[in-house]
């Protein structure tokens, strides 16, 4: 199938792009969010960048929209309705914000399309009313056991700490550096030395994939202080490694860590105590860290997230597509977007 999709959420489409599809991706000189293209990323040909002009002569079998206004975006390219002649999932990467227990979702109740949930908290949270919805957890593409745990240190990636703060809990990285230092890799990590400036807590910048890797395994623990977002692949790529990890019960995370792979609670000072007897213990930690690798390779790993897309991109209702082109205007593409994560 030929598939259309914006590069939003780098992680994510590192595996997404890995299936047997044709995956058409919006490229503009900009290289912002609405022409992001391959973003430099070491992905397969079939992962290709094409100029907003030029995707209508794609003819794509199925769009995956993951901002709500890319909806509208996929019509003005493609000059095709959505669910009417142009087939398509919503992708729902985040927990709803606001009076979560009356979240109603953008597209509930619409029989034209399919909401995909990233994980169960999310499906569960999110009022989609008749909308036809399913559940896709997260691939990773395997980096291997690389854990050594040979620094004392303790990690966590967190983009934008310093903005989101509670939400991701970049209040609660103080308790955990009076243990170990903490190093903080992703995007605006660097705002940390001004809120933290006397606390062993380090902002190491938005370091590429494959080195970051190299970096985490050699911390003796990763720290998901997460308090209200989707379940954070960088959680899962740790776990790859071989990581022990300290994981606030919050959202996903109970579901996605067991208690042997490290310590999941919504106690902050049981978590702090479980990091430094892990950083004093690192025959403990790496056993813990074993456990986590084979946990995320049970539900994580690529072959099934990929069978799992297959289904749902096989099963989407294509319909005949208009004949009108052009016949949908040409408004240029909304500047709010999304937040993921």
């Amino acid at each position: 199938m030929k598939v259309l999709l914006w590069h939003v959420h780098g992680g994510w489409t590192d595996a997404f792009v890995r299936g047997a599809h044709d995956y058409v991706l919006p490229t503009t000189a900009a290289r912002d969010g609405w022409g992001l293209g391959r973003g430099g990323r070491d992905w397969p040909a079939s992962a290709r960048e094409v100029a907003p002009e030029a995707i209508a002569a794609e003819d794509v079998d199925v769009v995956v929209l993951q901002r709500p206004e890319e909806a509208a975006e996929a019509e003005r390219l493609t000059g095709r309705r959505i669910g009417r002649d142009l087939a398509a999932v919503f992708l729902e990467h985040n927990t709803p914000k606001g009076d979560v227990p009356t979240s109603v979702h953008p597209f509930a109740d619409r029989d034209d399309l399919t909401v995909v949930h990233v994980t169960h908290v999310n499906a569960l949270l999110w009022d989609t009313g008749r909308t036809r919805t399913t559940v896709i957890e997260h691939g990773i593409v395997d980096p291997g056991h690389r854990y050594t745990g040979a620094l004392p240190r303790l990690a966590t990636a967190i983009n934008e700490p310093v903005r989101r703060w509670r939400v991701t809990g970049t209040d609660l990285l103080p308790r955990f550096a009076e243990v170990a230092p903490v190093d903080v890799y992703g995007m605006g990590t660097d705002l940390l030395a001004d809120r933290f400036p006397d606390l062993d807590v380090h902002g190491r910048g938005d370091v590429k994939p494959t080195p970051m890797h190299a970096e985490l395994a050699q911390r003796r623990a990763y720290v998901h202080p997460m308090r209200w977002t989707s379940l954070g692949l960088a959680l899962l790529e740790a776990m790859h490694l071989g990581m022990p990890v300290l994981a606030l019960a919050m959202t996903e995370a109970p579901r996605a860590v067991p208690q042997e792979a490290g310590a999941v609670s919504a106690d902050v000072d049981e978590l702090v105590r479980e990091a430094r007897r892990l950083v004093e213990d690192p025959d403990e930690a790496a056993r813990r860290g074993a456990v986590a690798r084979e946990a995320a390779l049970a539900r994580y790993g690529l072959p099934r997230f990929l069978s799992d897309w297959d289904e749902v991109l096989l099963a989407v209702p294509r319909r005949p597509r208009s004949t009108e082109k052009g016949h949908l205007g040409l408004a240029e593409p909304s500047e709010r977007l999304g937040e993921v994560g």
